[in-house]
């Protein structure tokens, strides 16, 4: 459409002037004493237009001329900024190759050309982020070569290039390198200490979290840890199961911290309820309570949410479960020896079942109930310490009731697990 539209103009613009030169019969009469002559308008016209055009283009010439020097110069510095950005490409090239000699050389390269830039007053605009990952990157390959000395050199330059504005995102990463750096070097103290020095933005991070965690970990801080580790679960830095995994467990290195009945109540209470809440977590609290000589009381209410759902837990949680609640049977109460009963009703076949409700008879002294469930469960038992307990309680109520005999099998068959 637009061709058509500007091939129109120009029929129009030919009908014009064909219209305006044919007819003109105007001269120009140009009087030099003695002479006098006389020249068509149109010729006039033509040769003005023509003197105009070739007046343009001269000047033009002229212009371009006298500009050569400053175009050679601004060639040159281009060619200086292609090398400049050819070997930082080189030098990340080299680096993700493996190459670590190539990278740093391929930076320390692209720092002589944006020195010699800068003193050429061609210096680029982007010159303080260049610097800052130059720097970064012949310190990353310094330490791949153990060259602690080099790469702290060029760590420390990174970061003094990295406080000018335009680079700041640049020191962040080069911060972030160092505690990875230091992470490498098993320095746990000096990795957290360079995460302090980024912005509160960008220390909440996923990758910045990950370092954290990481070292955290190392650093045996536990407390610090599980926080990072929560952050991390709520950034969906893990899939649901490995995040479930990753608290459940440092949630039991800080329960297993604990040196006494008292610090483990308190750690227990600084988990968050969904943590409470995992029966893995809940048993080992349970089991570390009553092995502090904490109130076993207590150790049940921690147990009572992993209770009411004894029937979704795999066998050897449930186990875990029973043992837990049997330390604590001495103490036991009538609601929690109701629950005990009705659970094993609810389930006559199940052996883990009928052994802890025999375990609680025994402490009742309801003799011949936990006769039956203690033989019950000895047959049908798969844990080896449990069928052996059973079989050790089976020994001992016969001989209670005088049997040798039966006691002595029971015996025999707790010593054979």
């Amino acid at each position: 459409m637009r061709s058509v539209l500007w091939l129109l103009a120009l029929f129009g613009i030919a009908v014009a002037v064909a219209l305006f030169a044919g007819n003109n019969q105007g001269t120009v009469t140009l009087f030099w004493p003695p002479w006098r002559v006389d020249l068509s308008l149109n010729l006039v016209l033509l040769v003005l237009a023509a003197a105009f055009v070739l007046l343009h283009v001269a000047l033009g010439a002229l212009a371009a001329l006298f500009d050569m020097p400053r175009q050679a110069l601004r060639w040159r510095t281009q060619q200086k900024e292609r090398a400049m950005h050819g070997a930082m490409l080189d030098a990340i090239s080299h680096l993700l190759a493996g190459r670590f000699i190539r990278a740093r050389k391929a930076a320390e390269g692209a720092l002589g050309q944006e020195r010699t830039l800068a003193a050429g007053g061609h210096a680029p605009a982007n010159g303080a982020q260049v610097r800052t990952l130059a720097h970064l990157l012949a310190a990353e390959s310094a330490q791949s070569l153990q060259d602690r000395a080099a790469r702290e050199e060029h760590l420390k330059q990174a970061l003094e290039e990295g406080t000018s504005r335009d680079a700041q995102e640049t020191r962040e990463g080069a911060l972030m390198r160092a505690a990875r750096w230091s992470l490498e070097d098993r320095d746990p103290e000096g990795a957290i200490g360079w995460l302090k020095e980024l912005p509160q933005g960008a220390g909440r991070r996923t990758l910045a979290l990950r370092t954290k965690l990481k070292a955290a970990r190392l650093a045996r801080q536990t407390a610090e840890a599980l926080e990072t580790a929560r952050l991390l679960s709520k950034h969906r830095a893990f899939s649901t199961s490995a995040a479930e995994s990753i608290i459940r467990g440092l949630a039991i290195d800080l329960l297993n911290g604990a040196h006494d009945a008292q610090q483990l109540q308190r750690n227990w209470i600084a988990l968050e309820p969904t943590e409470r809440a995992m029966p893995e977590l809940a048993v080992h609290a349970a089991q570390r309570l009553i092995a502090l000589g904490g109130d076993a009381q207590v150790a049940r209410e921690w147990l009572l949410p992993v209770w009411e759902q004894q029937h979704r837990l795999g066998e050897t949680l449930k186990v875990k479960l029973v043992r837990a609640l049997e330390t604590g049977l001495d103490s036991i109460d009538a609601d929690w020896l109701a629950r005990i009963e009705g659970a094993q009703r609810a389930n006559p076949r199940d052996a883990a079942l009928q052994y802890l409700a025999g375990v609680a008879c025994m402490k009742r002294q309801l003799w011949g109930k936990a006769q039956q469930l203690m033989g019950q469960a000895a047959m049908g038992l798969q844990d080896p310490r449990l069928h052996r307990n059973a079989w050790r309680a089976v020994a001992q109520l016969a001989e209670q009731r005088g049997d040798a005999e039966t006691a002595a099998q029971a015996w025999k068959r707790a010593a054979s697990d």
